[in-house]
């Protein structure tokens, strides 16, 4: 079966389309750039961008499905116009595009903050409706409540059959931009001082590649899947992950609005200065909300299983350390 893989040099991405050639597949990668990676995996990789018709129109001839994961992530502000044109611009190119070439089957790549976040420590599901107002100031966040929304509105009057992935904090080996294993290299480097009031969930890429790669057959059109790991409070994350690679994590903590000035003063400093902060205020705010759900409609209807997570986070730290070569 060809599929076509939008976004696929990224963390996701690569993952995803090794599984997908694992199962048997023909793997049409579109991607910006070249990667050495999936043309060993032996993928079809054509260059080109997400909000090009012309090369949308060339991955699409013949493919039976499209995993739509071409996006950006950044807590800028100053980011905010590139992400929602990729996100939801980017969403109708390729829904388009699947439209002129008759394609039907479409797997969305989203996140669990559209759905799964609170000032509580409540364990939320799909059912708990999408999180606009309380990630307004989240850019990110925001741009993906749209390209969903936009995504199963207009899935449904071109006739497409949308289903959309909804994980937490991506962690394991291989993300080699560090657009979500970030935050653990800085906690590595010394360079989160305080311990955040919130909770987290993560999990771990290589299983939520599994689990994307089978809502092509298994998924409900029309319905998401919240794709997570452990519900920890940040305290727990924290140690955990100070054991586990053997560094003394932080043990100060902050009031709220301490903590908030505090990053909003550095990251200040920072971007001043064109450098990118070690903390920033969209960071200490989302740290201070739980993100925390139960995956277990995922797992009826996906068959989706989380690994234990001392073993994603051991290979998390192994890659950052190890096979990424940073100085830590």
């Amino acid at each position: 079966m060809i599929l076509v893989v939008t976004g696929a040099t990224g963390f996701l991405g690569e993952h995803l389309c090794a599984e997908l050639v694992r199962r048997g597949h023909t793997v049409r990668a579109l991607a910006r750039t070249r990667s050495d990676h999936l043309a060993d995996l032996g993928c079809e990789i054509h260059r080109g961008d997400v909000l090009s018709a012309a090369d949308l129109d060339q991955v699409m001839p013949g493919a039976a499905a499209v995993f739509h994961l071409a996006g950006m992530v950044s807590r800028d502000p100053a980011d905010v116009s590139r992400m929602m044109r990729l996100h939801v611009e980017g969403t109708r190119a390729v829904f388009e595009a699947m439209a002129r070439h008759q394609i039907r089957r479409v797997i969305l790549a989203s996140t669990s903050g559209t759905i799964a976040v609170s000032q509580d420590d409540e364990i939320l599901d799909e059912d708990h409706g999408t999180t606009e107002q309380l990630v307004a100031g989240w850019p990110y966040y925001t741009s993906k409540i749209y390209q969903e929304r936009l995504a199963f509105d207009l899935g449904a009057t071109l006739g497409l059959e949308v289903v959309a992935v909804n994980p937490s904090l991506l962690l394991g080996p291989g993300d080699r931009r560090l657009s979500s294993t970030g935050d653990v290299l800085r906690f590595l480097r010394g360079q989160i001082p305080t311990v955040p009031a919130g909770g987290i969930n993560f999990v771990d890429v290589r299983d939520v590649a599994a689990a994307t790669a089978t809502a092509l057959d298994r998924g409900r059109a029309g319905e998401r899947y919240l794709l997570g790991g452990p519900n920890w409070t940040m305290k727990e994350f924290f140690g955990r992950l100070a054991r586990i690679a053997k560094v003394r994590g932080p043990w100060l903590t902050l009031p709220s609005r301490v903590q908030r000035w505090g990053a909003a003063a550095v990251e200040g400093v920072y971007r001043w200065r064109g450098k990118e902060p070690p903390v920033d205020r969209i960071s200490a705010e989302m740290s201070e909300h739980y993100w925390w759900f139960d995956s277990g409609k995922a797992a009826r209807e996906l068959g989706f299983e989380a690994r234990d997570p001392a073993l994603t986070l051991h290979d998390t730290v192994k890659y950052l350390r190890q096979d990424l070569g940073t100085d830590l």
